[in-house]
C-alpha cells in the first residue's frame, strides 16, 4: 500500500465511523479483503480492489429520499424499480460520494462502486470482483451453496456471477422482493459468457454440480 492509499483508507475510515453503524463497517471491511483477494488471484490491480471494495457502501445508510435526490442531480435514468425501492441506488449515490468527498477519479474503481448491487451486463473484470466480493464476504455465511460459490470465484469471475445472480434471485422470488430489471440483464450476460468457457473440462464439471 502507498502512503498515497494509506492516507486515503485512513481519511475514508474516519468517515464511515462516523456516518455507517459498526456492523456495516464490519461487513466493508469483509468485502475489501475479500476483493483484494480475488484481485491477486486474477492478476487484476489489488490496491484498486481494496479502495472499491472500502468506499462501496458509502451511501448505504442514506435515507430514500437522499438517495434519490442525489441521483437524479446526477442525472441517472430510473428505472420504476429504483422509484420504488430507492435502496438499490446506494451503489451508485456512492460513487458519487466517493468522487466527490473523496476525489475518486479512477473510472474502474467507481464503475466496481456502481455495479457491486445489480451488477452491469459486459462489466470489466474488477466490477466482477467487487460484485462477487459483496455477494460472498463470509458474514453472508457459510452455506454449502455459497461455500461453492466462493470457491467457483476463484476459477471463473464469468461463471461465478453467472450463479451469484441466480442465488440472489432465488433469495429475491422467495422473499416477494422487487427484482431491478439490471439483475437479469447481468444474469443472462454471463451466463453466455460462462457459457463460452464450458471447452474448460475443470469447470465444466465443477458447474455441473453448483
Amino acid at each position: 500500500m502507498t502512503e498515497s492509499s494509506g492516507k486515503l483508507r485512513k481519511w475514508v475510515l474516519s468517515w464511515l465511523e462516523e456516518n455507517v453503524p459498526i456492523a456495516r463497517i464490519e461487513h466493508i471491511l469483509r468485502v475489501e479483503q475479500l476483493a483484494i483477494a480475488l484481485a491477486q488471484h486474477h492478476r487484476l490491480a489489488p490496491e484498486l480492489a481494496a479502495q472499491a471494495g472500502l468506499m462501496h457502501d458509502l451511501a448505504k445508510c442514506f435515507k430514500p429520499k437522499r438517495l434519490l435526490k442525489m441521483a437524479k442531480a446526477e442525472g441517472l435514468v430510473l428505472d420504476p424499480v429504483d422509484e420504488a425501492a430507492p435502496h438499490l441506488l446506494h451503489a451508485e449515490v456512492s460513487a458519487i460520494v466517493a468522487r466527490d468527498t473523496f476525489g475518486i477519479q479512477n473510472s474502474q474503481i467507481l464503475d466496481a462502486i456502481r455495479n457491486h448491487t445489480l451488477g452491469r451486463p459486459g462489466m470489466d473484470e474488477l466490477s466482477c470482483v467487487v460484485f462477487l466480493a459483496d455477494s460472498l464476504e463470509p458474514g453472508r455465511g457459510h452455506t454449502a451453496e455459497l461455500n461453492r460459490l466462493r470457491q467457483l470465484s476463484y476459477q471463473s469471475l464469468s461463471a461465478a456471477i453467472d450463479y451469484t445472480c441466480e442465488y440472489s434471485l432465488r433469495q429475491l422470488l422467495e422473499n416477494r422482493r422487487l427484482i431491478h430489471p439490471r439483475t437479469i440483464l447481468t444474469r443472462n450476460w454471463f451466463l453466455e459468457s460462462s457459457r463460452n468457457q464450458s471447452q474448460n473440462p475443470l469447470l465444466s464439471a465443477y458447474t455441473a454440480v453448483v
